[in-house]
């Protein structure tokens, strides 16, 4: 895992050593164990290091056959496996990261079509003057890139781009609206003018310092739901978990897990619990003293099931005023999930230790577990509703214009419908697009690479999504509940896990630490530039004055998207220092 960022230059000249200075500082959290550059006439490409595989020839850039050169970030999982592929190959090193060099030789601007794992690469072909931008098919790795006077820069995070003030510091309204309503943002827009995402599964062809091609791979399988029995479908299943967990636990440093009160969690436990002979060491974050849903005692009785190592993570109210500013400037591309909070603090607790962690994102997309799914598989005269049509804002009337938030998820929902799938795979899909890229796995990127820890997501892996995706519904979905293969095989081989139990979802209680202090955060929240463009700031402070005397869901969660997006909005647009708290942050000159 590491940081990854460079300029390809426009006049074709030798980048200014001074910009790739500014990219490699930015990502030195990436990558605290080393870095690396190449610069040449019209490129320069930067690496910060966080070593996992090969500690010892594993840095970079790599150089490969054909004058090509490599910087990567992330894992390659099959790199085992693709070795074969290349009998005779004069392997520089033992880095999973060197074999795209060896793919792009046989596959060109198509070399990712073989890479299994998490990554974004940017592969230089100096004798074509070419280069290629790819990120992995779920999004799990980012990258940002910028199209401007002097070439094209790209990075790892958006702030590294800022920094080099090739952009400016100026947000898009509208994707801040977005953002408030939705809690992420969609498609290849950031919220930033000028930052654009490289899209789950693409690549971009680059030449003179212009995009000139651009290519997808799909993350999900196209075609409806397959035939299959639940007792095949469960060894199928067992295969298939038991594989992508293995991969997955490729590692020269030592790795752990991030155990909630889930069967997701549970079900990679499970699986490293076969693997490996030591106790699996387990990270489970609680909310002591608060009304919020807390997994720790669940967590433990299943931790104690397969003998893993546990640590629990209390995660309190002083906790949230005193570490929030950090979050939010680790979340330069904002996720205003309120699951940041435990994240960022079990990150910080399992670094002491560990550098990889594997959890369970995505267990709830690949086998249908949310309850939207459910909803949207009803006729309208049975409840069933399109997903996500209520923004967070909605009913609350602070937002000066509420009218067009929704404009960049429809476009995903228009996306779905054109392949051959049913109204659950649609659902699932439309989830993958976006909420899972841009929420899900921004957190969990931008809250561990804060702490130079590396987070993996054995359910978003191709094995496993070929397998998922085209399951009958009745394996999804099934007596109300959803995941109900997955919940078969947890109650095979974890039962202490509970698996039939009702999902209770995930709550971090923000509104209850929030409430005996809105009165105080009222005319700071109010009084933010970036609030006051989209909001009415005299409601917005009557919300928050308001909140401690009112038990209304909606407003409490209204709040918590008006304060982070005023913490972010004060140090990534701003400019002010997150050093400090809440309180602190907002008020600082």
């Amino acid at each position: 895992m590491c940081g990854i960022a460079g300029i390809a230059t426009r006049d074709g000249k030798l980048p200014e050593a001074r910009l790739l200075d500014i990219l490699q500082s930015a990502l030195a959290h990436r990558g605290p164990d080393g870095n690396g550059r190449y610069a040449a006439e019209g490129l320069g490409l930067v690496q910060t290091r966080l070593a996992i595989i090969d500690l010892s020839t594993g840095d970079q850039p790599f150089f490969g056959p054909g004058e090509t050169v490599l910087v990567a970030n992330g894992e390659i999982y099959n790199y085992l496996e693709l070795r074969n592929e290349f009998p005779g190959a004069n392997f520089a090193t033992q880095s999973d990261c060197e074999l795209p060099l060896f793919t792009y030789r046989n596959e060109g601007a198509d070399f990712a079509g073989p890479l299994r794992g998490m990554y974004a690469v940017a592969l230089a072909d100096t004798a074509k003057n070419t280069l290629q931008l790819s990120r992995d098919a779920f999004g799990i790795k980012p990258l940002y890139y910028a199209e401007t006077p002097l070439g094209l820069v790209f990075a790892s995070e958006p702030e590294a781009i800022l920094k080099t003030g090739a952009v400016s510091r100026a947000m898009r309204q509208g994707t801040a609206r977005e953002l408030l309503q939705l809690q992420f943002t969609t498609g290849r827009e950031s919220i930033y003018q000028g930052i654009e995402r490289v899209l789950p599964g693409e690549t971009l062809s680059v030449q003179g310092g212009r995009i000139v091609g651009r290519r997808f791979k799909a993350a999900l399988p196209e075609g409806k739901p397959r035939a299959i029995s639940e007792d095949d479908a469960l060894k199928e299943l067992d295969a298939v978990l038991m594989d992508s967990v293995a991969v997955h636990q490729r590692s020269d440093v030592p790795y752990g897990l991030f155990l909630s009160g889930g069967i997701d969690s549970s079900a990679v436990l499970a699986c490293m619990a076969r693997l490996n002979e030591k106790p699996v060491v387990a990270f489970t974050a609680g909310f002591p003293g608060t009304a919020g849903r807390d997994e720790r005692e669940h967590a433990r009785k299943v931790a104690k099931a397969r003998n893993a190592e546990y640590i629990e993570v209390p995660v309190t109210a002083d906790d949230f005023w005193t570490h929030l500013p950090a979050i939010a400037n680790a979340m330069d591309d904002p996720s205003a999930d309120y699951a940041t909070i435990p994240t960022y603090l079990l990150a910080r607790e399992a670094r002491k230790s560990l550098k990889v962690v594997l959890c369970g994102e995505g267990g709830d997309e690949m086998f249908g577990g949310y309850g939207r799914y459910r909803s949207v598989m009803r006729p309208v005269w049975m409840g069933g509703r399109a997903m996500r049509g209520k923004g967070f804002l909605d009913g609350l009337g602070v937002l000066r214009d509420a009218g067009k938030w929704r404009e960049g998820y429809a476009a995903a929902e228009s996306r779905t419908r054109g392949h051959d799938w049913n109204r659950l795979q649609a659902a699932q899909a439309l989830d993958c697009a976006d909420w899972l890229p841009n929420d899900l796995l921004t957190k969990l990127d931008r809250c561990l690479m804060a702490h130079g820890v590396e987070g993996r997501t054995p359910f978003l892996d191709p094995v496993v999504a070929d397998f998922a995706f085209r399951l009958p519904d009745n394996l999804k979905i099934h007596g109300g509940l959803g995941k109900h293969l997955l919940r078969r095989w947890v109650e095979q081989q974890i039962p202490e896990a509970d698996p039939f139990s009702p999902k209770r979802g995930f709550t971090v209680p923000v509104t209850e630490w929030i409430a005996p202090r809105a009165a105080a955060l009222a005319p700071l929240v109010a009084a933010n530039e970036g609030i006051r463009q989209i909001c009415h700031p005299d409601l917005v402070e009557k919300l928050f004055r308001n909140l401690a005397g009112t038990d209304d869901k909606r407003a409490g969660a209204g709040s918590w998207q008006l304060l982070f997006f005023a913490l972010w909005h004060r140090i990534h647009i701003e400019g002010v220092s997150h050093l400090g708290d809440v309180f602190e942050t907002l008020q600082r000159k």
